[in-house]
């Protein structure tokens, strides 16, 4: 009987559709586990085909090339090295599934179907995948291994099937996306299994940006007395041994990595850096570009963009008008600066003259309002989608949840663009993440250390300086309070009632409710952004532009 074990744990960052690339991917960690002595490595959901396919799965020339390259990677493990236990589409009997299967000696020895499949917030595999039946051990080298699949752990129903039969020890390939403290709420879940069962734990989860979507790692193993045995680094790709070994209780993790898990700012900000590298990188663009105007939210995004993909793939254009301050020009260029990025400053002032002209006659008899205010941000939107088709580079738009939110964001203007990076972060969490850049510089980050944007675009008023005076807190209110009641609205799906009662006068908790609701229309012809809440706009929170329902 095997008495020790040594396992790998692949964290990997697939592309979605890149069947090649990732059986390249595979490969290539199955060689440096080999090397490290591994008898067995552990790949994540689905990371043959990457995670998620979505309808791309339902193709049968994808199902079909998914299959051929577990069966190549199957007819790898013929070599005596570590068997492999990989995710792929499957087709069995008719039915498609979400699997994980057992590639030894040359064959693919088992396989196990997904059984919860979860169709809530981002995630609807239930429109495309067909469930599979409670899940009974497979058996590797004498050794009896529990798969669970994911959306299987968050429940006991499969880990209390696979102890009755006999599994000694659970794995659990995941593709579960970042949201801000889920680490915390995985290795709870994980622990309730293990406490249950008896049974020590691993997850493996995968890395890296799927469009909205970012997966952060951070995998782990959990003994049978519920300690922490191993920890790999979240936001990382990399691959970790971990050594077992069999006693009178059964079998434990004797040895594994024991990374730190970042802080939460330090968390959010690895989240946007690794999903805007990833979109930009996975979809072959050379680079971004985006409007540097003096504020914050621009500044912050300049810094994510250069840390994500070096200061040389980074351009920002000041596109100042007659209501620029001339201390807004000069935060910009200190910016620029600061991070070593391309910086042109190209006025808007003639092509805001010209629409004036050209619009006279229709606007004769009016008076000028937000239509001239917006105006000005649809030039600079056209100014950079100009730039961006004669040279390529992406367009970032710049805005925040608040702005999204409250609908304080000009469609063809500020919105236009291929991604959103601050999409789904809120406006004071903008102002934390920015002192916490000025202060750190992450690991990976390839931008420059220390500050990436002066004090002074962190603690002066924020202001769109499309009219004379204009500041954003007079039109939306303190952000402070703004936020506060747009998450209880948002992410708690609070009733205007249930808000008030929380300390909020009612009339500010309605006009808030209102500009929100209002604002659908916008938000459906948003870019993608990053995730990092719970209820992120797009993907997530998806509600009826035409809505009759007011509270």
């Amino acid at each position: 009987m095997t008495g020790e074990l040594a396992i790998a744990l692949a964290q990997t960052d697939p592309k979605v559709g890149d069947v090649a690339g990732n059986l390249a991917l595979a490969r290539d960690a199955r060689a440096k586990a080999a090397k490290l002595g591994a008898d067995l490595v552990v790949f994540s959901e689905l990371n043959i085909a990457g995670y998620p396919p979505e309808d791309l799965v339902l193709k049968p020339a994808f199902q079909e090339a998914c299959r051929a390259a577990v069966e190549s990677l199957a007819a790898d493990t013929a070599d005596g090295g570590p068997g492999v236990i990989v995710g792929s589409p499957w087709v069995e009997a008719g039915r498609l599934h979400n699997t994980a299967l057992l590639l030894d000696g040359g064959k693919i020895v088992a396989w196990r179907h997904k059984h919860e499949l979860p169709n809530y917030g981002v995630f609807d595999e239930k429109r495309v995948f067909a469930a599979g039946p409670l899940p009974g051990p497979i058996v590797f080298r004498g050794v009896r291994l529990g798969l669970m699949i994911c959306e299987d752990m968050w429940f006991p129903d499969a880990a209390e099937c696979l102890v009755e039969s006999g599994a000694e020890i659970l794995v659990v390939p995941n593709g579960s996306p970042f949201e801000t403290d889920k680490l915390d709420e995985r290795v709870a879940l994980g622990v309730q299994r293990v406490v249950e069962t008896g049974l020590p734990l691993i997850y493996v989860n995968q890395i890296g940006g799927q469009d909205e979507l970012v997966f952060d790692g951070a995998s782990f193993v959990l003994n049978a007395d519920r300690q922490l045995a191993a920890q790999m680094p979240a936001f990382v790709s990399d691959l970790a041994l971990t050594k077992w070994r069999r006693n009178a209780g059964g079998w434990a993790c004797v040895e594994g990595p024991r990374a730190k898990p970042p802080e939460k700012l330090e968390a959010i900000y690895a989240a946007l850096v690794l999903g805007l590298r990833d979109y930009v990188t996975k979809n072959r663009f050379p680079g971004v570009i985006l409007g540097l105007s003096g504020g914050i939210d621009s500044a912050l995004t300049a810094a994510i963009a250069a840390d994500a993909l070096g200061a040389d793939k980074v351009r920002a254009v000041m596109m100042p008008s007659r209501f620029t301050s001339q201390e807004s020009l000069d935060d910009a260029a200190a910016c620029a600066k600061l991070l070593g990025i391309k910086y042109d400053t190209i006025s808007i002032v003639p092509a805001v003259n010209a629409f004036a002209d050209m619009l006279a006659p229709a606007l004769a008899g009016t008076k000028p309002d937000t239509t001239e205010e917006n105006i000005q941000s649809r030039v600079r939107g056209l100014t950079l989608m100009a730039l961006s088709n004669k040279f390529g580079h992406m367009v970032v738009s710049t805005g925040n949840k608040s702005e999204m939110s409250a609908g304080y964001a000009t469609l063809y203007g500020d919105m236009c663009g291929g991604f959103a990076v601050l999409k789904d972060v809120y406006k004071t969490t903008v102002f934390d993440l920015s002192r916490w850049r000025n202060a750190h510089k992450p690991a990976d980050a390839l931008g420059p250390k220390g500050a990436v944007m002066p004090e002074r675009v962190i603690v002066k008023p924020p202001t769109a300086e499309l009219r004379e005076g204009q500041t954003d807190e007079a039109s939306l209110g303190p952000y402070s309070r703004l936020d506060a009641i747009l998450q209880a609205l948002v992410e708690g799906e609070g009733s205007v009632a249930a808000v008030v009662a929380k300390g909020f006068a009612e009339d500010e908790v309605r006009r808030i409710w209102r500009m929100l609701d209002l604002a659908e229309y916008k938000r459906r012809q948003a870019p993608p952004g990053v995730k990092i809440t719970r209820r992120a706009f797009g993907r997530e929170r998806r509600y009826p532009i035409v809505n009759g329902f007011r509270g």
